[in-house]
């Protein structure tokens, strides 16, 4: 048997994820996503597949968020015509953070085409693509066997990151296995399930995004997002939240809620300005399989919505997203995108940076090259729109919110694998430092042999 591993995307950074599985002269991919960054290199590595989509009998999607789904219709337009699998709410969230996404392009496109830049790339795709796309979709619960291509099936684990998040675990041939994290998240976290542990393996691909860092206990999230919400209303000001419209968005609705409902916080309004998040959370409500225990105590039981309560507004239209522009009081803003590279967030930073009033909260993590990153940095000035702004505003930073394990959470999930089985953990999203933290860690408690995996390096399994 032949089994090679290489990695088109998310090797050594932590966008577009995309990963090449060889059995036997058989390809199968695991994700296919969107990179981000900087526009023209990023446009250049997303229109630049390493190999044959044609030659592609299989796709396993992870989960649904951008960097892992939203080169799946693009693959489809250069060829690729086999099965997508996926949990069911994994193929929904897709879906909808595809069509965002191709909604997006083409704003941008035209955008720059207004402002006479001269600009090479047309839009990576249409809504078409995505309908085409949405149609090689082929669901499947967790912990349910499927066969992938001969000789080869997979099996979804709750990988407890969002919505339909999975570990595909791959067995091959005769009792060989190998397992992919996809992203992990972390124990405790409002609304989904914790991650599953996997059975025995003989390799583990495995995200390192926090691999050099320990995030703030789950139980200090409404502590600090009351201190934040207090400060910033007895100043006056703003709270403008850059937030994926998947998730994070549901989970600091369901912490405000939370919040609002012991009266911890004032009563201020609380503006969800992302159609995509308001979309996002009526795919919550149908999947309501994917909960944890909390929420049907605290909710469903008592027939309460975990996603609206009175001073929750969800703004839909442009109209009333620019009304938000007059607002003049304290309010709560959570817009997206999270890493403020695209989106109607854009529209309310310009608005709000150069005021100090006012708090810029950052919830999640922000990639080399963003926007969202050069505010986490704290840079003096910012551009917007290709336009400077002065970054007055607050900018205050939570781990809390974190959907992602740190190295501890991931320490704790390998231990619980057959470290005698285990032969080697191949490292992959993140950036060089976390990466070489993670490695360290993983040797120093028992693991093997660990690989950081290189870009477009083919690593021989079995």
């Amino acid at each position: 048997m032949s089994f090679f591993f290489c990695s088109y995307g998310a090797a050594m950074e932590v966008t577009g994820s995309t990963h090449l599985f060889e059995i036997n002269n058989h390809k199968i991919l695991i994700d296919c996503g969107l990179f981000q960054g900087k526009r023209i290199p990023s446009e250049e590595k997303n229109r630049k597949f390493q190999f044959n989509p044609e030659e592609i009998e299989a796709v396993i999607l992870s989960h649904g968020h951008c960097d892992h789904s939203c080169r799946l219709p693009y693959l489809s337009s250069r060829g690729f015509e086999g099965n997508i699998f996926a949990t069911p709410a994994t193929r929904d969230i897709a879906g909808l953070v595809m069509a965002d996404t191709a909604h997006i392009l083409q704003k941008d496109f035209e955008w720059l085409k207004k402002k006479k830049v001269d600009y090479p790339y047309p839009p990576l795709y249409s809504i078409k693509d995505v309908l085409k796309v949405l149609d090689q979709f082929v669901t499947i619960s967790y912990r349910r066997t499927f066969p992938v291509i001969d000789g080869v099936k997979c099996t979804f684990y709750n990988a407890g990151h969002i919505l339909g998040s999975s570990m595909p675990l791959l067995d091959v041939g005769d009792n060989k296995r190998i397992a992919f994290t996809g992203d992990l998240g972390r124990k405790g976290t409002p609304i989904i399930h914790d991650p599953e542990y996997l059975p025995p393996v003989d390799y583990l691909i495995c995200e390192a995004t926090y691999g050099n860092r320990l995030h703030d206990p789950i139980e200090d999230a409404c502590r600090q997002l009351t201190t934040v919400i207090k400060e910033t209303v007895e100043k006056g000001g703003k709270i403008i939240i850059p937030a994926f419209a998947v998730e994070r968005t549901q989970d600091l609705i369901y912490y405000l809620h939370l919040l609002n409902d012991e009266r911890k916080i004032p009563k201020i309004d609380i503006f969800v300005d992302s159609p995509m998040a308001f979309n996002a959370t009526s795919i919550f409500r149908v999947h309501q399989e994917c909960y944890d225990d909390n929420v049907h105590e605290q909710f469903l039981i008592q027939n309460k919505n975990p996603f609206g309560f009175e001073n929750l507004h969800y703004i839909t239209n442009v109209e009333e997203s620019k009304k938000l522009n007059e607002y003049n009081k304290p309010c709560i803003i959570i817009s997206s995108s999270g890493m403020c590279e695209a989106g109607r967030i854009l529209h309310h930073l310009k608005n709000n940076v150069e005021d100090p009033r006012n708090t810029i909260l950052i919830v999640g993590f922000m990639a080399a090259d963003t926007l969202g990153r050069r505010i986490v940095e704290k840079q003096p000035e910012i551009k917007i729109f290709g336009q400077p702004y002065k970054l007055n505003a607050r900018v205050k930073v939570l781990n809390t919110f974190s959907a992602h394990a740190d190295y501890n959470d991931t320490i704790d999930f390998i231990k619980h694998l057959d470290l005698n089985r285990l032969k080697k953990v191949f490292l992959i999203h993140a950036e060089p430092d976390s990466l070489e933290a993670m490695k360290t860690h993983l040797l120093d408690n028992g693991v093997k042999e660990v690989q950081i995996v290189e870009p477009e390096v083919k690593y021989e399994l079995f």
